[in-house]
Order: structure tokens, then sequence, then C-alpha cells
């Protein structure tokens, strides 16, 4: 499918080519900017440690400079240079959830660009279960940002068609991977706190959570 203004590879959702990811791949480490598909909506990536990219989807989003933006990994073993520490209920909660929808927060390591962290010292991280998503962040040998492609204070996009051209007319290119599942997006838990907290309940349960942190507290 063709989008005005931007240029667009279509991809399988289930298998994507490898060339297509890693062109898209090769983008996001020169600083560009890559619409993709994940098991929600539509995301924006760029790579984590680029800190003009980063800029770059603050803007292109309209996006609260307060507000730090998630980022995808693609494997638990990634998260050693991007956080202080990992509680050992966070530990737990990857090996039962991950890969998954559960954004994990944790303490940022001093060598994220502040402006990811949106200046606030803790950083989200989601190891993503969607084909195309993954094999991007492996491709792209960074972790990568996963924030929605879509305008602050919107809702998140399931179509390529729905992004708004203010957004598609930014990047650098669009990996449309047809119509995603939408609905919930990730339930969110912040374990830089004792107990953890849900700052968001998504498509993991409360109750799931809760099942798995009253097993094993956060010491």
């Amino acid at each position: 499918m063709a989008i005005k203004g931007c240029k667009t590879l279509s991809v399988n959702p289930k298998s994507p080519d490898p060339e297509m990811i890693g062109k898209a791949a090769s983008l996001i480490k020169n600083g560009g900017l890559v619409i993709f598909p994940t098991s929600s909506f539509y995301g924006l990536g760029a790579e984590a440690f680029h800190a003009d990219a980063i800029d770059k989807v603050f803007r292109v989003k309209k996006r609260d400079p307060q507000k730090p933006v998630l980022i995808l990994v693609a494997s638990p073993a990634d998260l050693a240079p991007l956080v202080r520490s990992i509680p050992k209920i966070a530990t737990r909660l990857m090996e039962a959830l991950w890969p998954g929808s559960m954004t994990l927060v944790f303490h940022a390591a001093e060598a994220l660009p502040s402006n990811l962290t949106g200046h606030t010292g803790k950083i989200g991280i989601r190891l993503t279960s969607h084909p195309v998503a993954s094999a991007l962040v492996r491709a792209a040998g960074y972790p990568i940002t996963g924030t929605s492609a879509n305008l602050s204070g919107t809702g998140g996009r399931t179509t390529v068609a729905d992004i708004d051209p203010q957004i598609r007319d930014q990047v650098d290119l669009v990996l449309d991977a047809g119509k995603t599942m939408g609905g919930k997006g990730s339930t969110v838990v912040d374990v830089t706190v004792n107990p953890l907290k849900i700052l968001r309940e998504g498509v993991i349960s409360a109750e799931r959570i809760k099942e798995i942190s009253d097993q094993f507290p956060v010491l």
C-alpha cells in the first residue's frame, strides 16, 4: 500500500522479509525514524542511544518532553546497560510474562539520553512478541523506541492509513503489516518502588501481576 509523502514497504506480519527489516534497521542505526507494527498499535522507532533521533520522536509526536518514551529490547540480557538494577520481582515478571504486553519501569542507567527518560530518571522497557517489531530490534542491534505512532493525546493507530500525515511525512520508512489487533496497550508496572505499582492496566490484568508479585515480594 503506497502512502503519499513517505516510503512504505509492505511486510508479512508473521514472517517479515529480512532484507526489508535490514533496511529499516539501517535507517534507525543512522538516526532515522521508522513506523512499524506492534501487537496492539503501530509504533515509532528510533535508536534509544541517539539523542537527536529521540528529540525528533518528541517533535513528530508533539509529545511533552517531561514524559518518557518506552523502549523495546531483543532480550532480557539487554537490560544491563539500560538500568541501574534489576529487582528480583522484575526478573520473575520477565520470566513469566516476557515476551509480551508488559512494560517494566526501572531506574534508568546514566548512559541513556535524558530526553529519552523525560528527565525523570526512569525508563519503561518491553520485550515485544510481535514478529516484525522483534526482528527490527534484533537487526538494529540496539534498543529502539516503542512509543505509539500517534500525536500525543490521541489514540493508537491500527493501520498505516490512519496514522496522522504529520507523522507519516516526517519518518524515513513505514513498515506496513496491515491491521494490528488494537485493543488495550501494554500493562505498565513500576518496579522502582516497594511494593511495585501498576501505572496502567492493559492486556495483562492487574490480578495476574499481583499473583506473581505476592509470591515474590520486592526486596
